[in-house]
């Protein structure tokens, strides 16, 4: 037996004297720097008494250190848990308790806070720094690197959370086949190679950053200009030396609204991905104008890795996610799981070696979303034309139903989003004492305008059924967003629960 996910992206670069990281900064980490601090880590878990299979929570900022951290659990075997460093410490503490936790590794600023949940969890908390010192980092002085553990393709490699907005946060269990199969896959669909060089801005907690575009690279041997988050003037510094940048929809948005953003600034970029939230199509037309590039959308989820992707050569269309990824099984059903007709809206399942292996400690929910013929229910509701191109409508939970009619929020978004004066907007439903749930609009306006929103509804009306239209709609300066861009509606939900006595 071997470590093949570790061999994959590790292990063959540890003699690779050429450039992995690129930081903001200039400094400049070879593949085989890394390499050693990684080993070093590793001895630090040994030291530590993790064993594989024992799990260590990782609330850290993004930084080499942190990343090789990571490297370090997969070559012991350790289970790790990135975590966001916006989670707060009784949120922590959740997770710790739940998948009882060895290890906790947080810097030093956080480490009085975490300490007594960490405590009262029974979990040892140590300290590491973006620079690679700490408590931690001591453990591996004069200690020899351990060997790279044997790890089965099934064996669990990471746990991540889901954010839990409707309900108890779930830890997604992926393997290490889950992990090596979909960079694979990805790297040859991307067309990455070793020459190409990643902007990498995106965090390290989350699929995306992570588990794509960390992986991609590493797979295919290529550096990373490695920032620590998205900043508009590093961002634009480093674009004329990269070959390709994954970012979320506000990565494009806010670089639109930069003048220095110029065909010949990203003259050297081959490709642009978007993901983690939808990209407005209009987003899409502008970043075409301006730079000559077609935005690449994606389709993935923290269960699953990547679903979908619109092609690298082939129509990259506004307002899909593209085709199902080689060796991923797509289909729409209906509310009873039976395969709908193309063209037909339902709920998106896949299946596939990307596909997680369950919810830890969850039987009931992991029976509850995973089939036992292996299709995963996404809780996206989506549909897929005859040509294969899949879109997303919105998620199951929020669906709106008013008066005894299906409301898909998309519908009415896409609607709102290409009247006059509107930059974007978010539909949800409310608690109301005639129809159930009465459908509210929150519009944030385009620069300089001021839509009416009784004029908004008018020419919604045109449009739209009546059952579809909105009750009440909302102007507001911004849409609330969690780290990746998703817009939270939960929070509007809440604002807007009181409109109609709900």
């Amino acid at each position: 037996m071997a470590n093949h996910l570790y061999d994959a992206l590790f292990g063959k670069h540890e003699r690779n004297s050429g450039d992995f990281l690129i930081l903001p900064d200039g400094e400049r980490i070879s593949h085989a720097d890394f390499a050693e601090m990684s080993a070093g880590f590793a001895a630090a878990f040994m030291a530590a008494g993790l064993r594989p299979g024992d799990r260590v929570a990782l609330q850290l900022a993004k930084s080499p250190a942190m990343l090789a951290v990571i490297a370090a659990a997969i070559r012991c075997g350790v289970v790790f848990l990135p975590l966001n460093p916006a989670y707060t410490p009784p949120e922590v503490g959740y997770f710790l308790r739940d998948a009882g936790a060895e290890l906790v590794l947080c810097d030093d600023m956080g480490a009085e806070a975490l300490a007594p949940v960490a405590k009262a969890a029974g979990v040892r908390l140590m300290t590491l720094s973006a620079k690679g010192r700490g408590d931690f980092a001591d453990l591996a002085k004069g200690a020899a690197p351990p060997p790279v553990a044997d790890r089965a393709p099934s064996d669990l490699a990471a746990l991540l959370y889901t954010s839990g907005t409707t309900g108890r946060s779930k830890g997604a269990m992926m393997s290490h086949d889950n992990l090596l199969s979909n960079a694979r896959v990805l790297v040859d669909y991307w067309r990455f190679t070793d020459r190409d060089r990643l902007l990498h801005a995106l965090p390290i907690f989350h699929t995306h950053g992570l588990f794509v575009a960390t992986n991609v690279a590493l797979l295919a041997g290529c550096p990373m200009i490695f920032l620590p988050k998205f900043d508009l003037e590093d961002i634009i510094r480093a674009m004329p030396d990269a070959t390709a940048m994954m970012g979320v929809p506000t990565f494009y948005t806010r670089l639109l609204g930069d003048a220095r953003l110029t065909p010949g600034l990203v003259r050297n970029i081959r490709l642009f991905v978007s993901g983690s939230a939808p990209l407005l199509a209009e987003t899409h037309r502008q970043w075409t104008e301006r730079t000559g590039h077609r935005i690449l959308e994606r389709y993935g989820m923290t269960e699953t890795n990547m679903n979908t992707s619109n092609p690298y050569d082939g129509e990259r269309r506004a307002g899909t996610v593209g085709l199902p990824l080689p060796g991923v099984e797509l289909k729409v059903c209906d509310g009873a799981g039976r395969e709908l007709s193309r063209g037909e809206t339902g709920i998106i399942e896949v299946r596939g070696p990307n596909v997680f292996q369950g919810y830890w400690n969850m039987p009931e929910k992991t029976a509850e979303e995973l089939r036992p013929d292996g299709f995963f229910i996404t809780g996206d509701i989506g549909v897929q034309g005859d040509d294969g191109y899949v879109t997303i409508v919105g998620r199951a939970k929020d669906l709106i139903i008013s008066g005894g009619f299906n409301v898909y929020p998309k519908e009415i978004e896409l609607a709102l989003d290409a009247l006059p004066g509107v930059l974007e907007s978010a539909v949800i439903g409310v608690p109301h004492p005639d129809f159930g749930e009465a459908v509210v609009a929150v519009v944030v306006p385009q620069a300089g305008a001021a839509p009416d929103p009784a004029d908004l509804a008018a020419a919604l009306g045109a449009g739209l059924a009546r059952f579809k239209q909105p009750k009440h709609i909302a102007l507001r300066d911004a849409l609330p967003r969690n780290t990746m861009g998703k817009v939270q509606k939960n929070l509007l939900r809440d604002e807007f629960k009181p409109l109609f006595g709900g």
